[in-house]
């Protein structure tokens, strides 16, 4: 049949740690470890990938570039991006246990989803030992997909790469990408998604791309909520989402609209 038969959920930012915090604190520590001032949008921007991509991607960033030159008399090399990815993993490794528990809605999302039969897997851009620690933290809280795909196991082509979804769906047993929806909270996981060529949707509250905790979002009156939840999907769908949703809550009532626009012959990438 023509129907959605899986999905694959992003970790932080979408089915955990609200606001993606875990590692985006620790990029701003090891870089002011380094002498250097960066923005929480700069730690922010490149979320998503595997993580010395990550600290790459922000060492490229022109004005962290300028500041590196000028405190290094230098350009950055591999050498730095190996130095400070060195500082970043234990950091991480040491505080990522308080940034476990399941967003809001996940865990009666993914019931929903496999009460309908639907297969849930995953993709990171935390490491397999990283993953670890997350996957016990989230199972002891009542979260855990049916699989897990980490960039270790795709020889660290992480994304946006698309083949962490293609192990899911090997994995997972899942035929066709038309028939796999991939959600998550970057602009790294959309575009994961869309060159997997599966069903790429965006989830704005709780999301790094927001970049809001749970407590500064609630603060929030109903404008700015609407306010930050508009400009969240929006850089979404410039970056090629299929779909946008306000929580995980509504992932099962976009499965059965996708399920309607594939009884009309429709496929991922046709609904702009």
């Amino acid at each position: 049949m023509n129907q959605i038969e899986g999905v694959i959920l992003d970790w932080a930012g979408t089915a955990v740690d609200f606001g993606c915090f875990a590692p985006v604190n620790v990029f701003v520590d090891i870089f002011k470890h380094a002498g250097i001032e960066v923005t929480m949008e700069e730690a922010r921007g490149p979320m998503g990938m595997l993580k010395i991509d990550h600290i790459r991607a922000m060492l490229s960033v022109p004005r962290v570039s300028s500041l590196w030159e000028e405190k290094y008399g230098r350009a950055f090399n591999e050498e730095d991006v190996k130095k400070l990815y060195a500082e970043f993993e234990p950091a991480l490794m040491a505080s990522l246990s308080e940034y476990t528990n399941p967003i809001p809605g996940v865990i009666d999302t993914v019931e929903v989803l496999r009460s309908k039969g639907l297969k849930i897997g995953s993709t990171t851009g935390y490491t397999r030992s990283m993953m670890e620690v997350v996957i016990s933290g989230a199972k002891a809280k009542g979260y855990g997909p049916d699989h897990v795909v980490t960039p270790d196991d795709t020889d660290s082509y992480g994304r946006p790469y698309p083949y962490m979804i293609y192990r899911n769906m090997e994995q997972l047993k899942l035929p066709a990408a038309w028939k796999v929806v991939k959600v998550g909270d970057t602009t790294s996981d959309i575009k994961e998604g869309v060159q997997a060529g599966v069903w790429s949707v965006g989830v704005a509250v709780g999301s790094s791309e927001m970049g809001l905790n749970e407590e500064e979002y609630q603060a929030l009156s109903k404008s700015e909520k609407e306010a930050a939840i508009a400009k969240t999907n929006q850089v979404f769908m410039q970056h090629g989402a299929d779909f946008t949703i306000e929580t995980m809550t509504e992932l099962p009532s976009l499965i059965e609209r996708i399920n309607g626009l594939l009884a009309e012959g429709r496929r991922p990438g046709c609904v702009k």
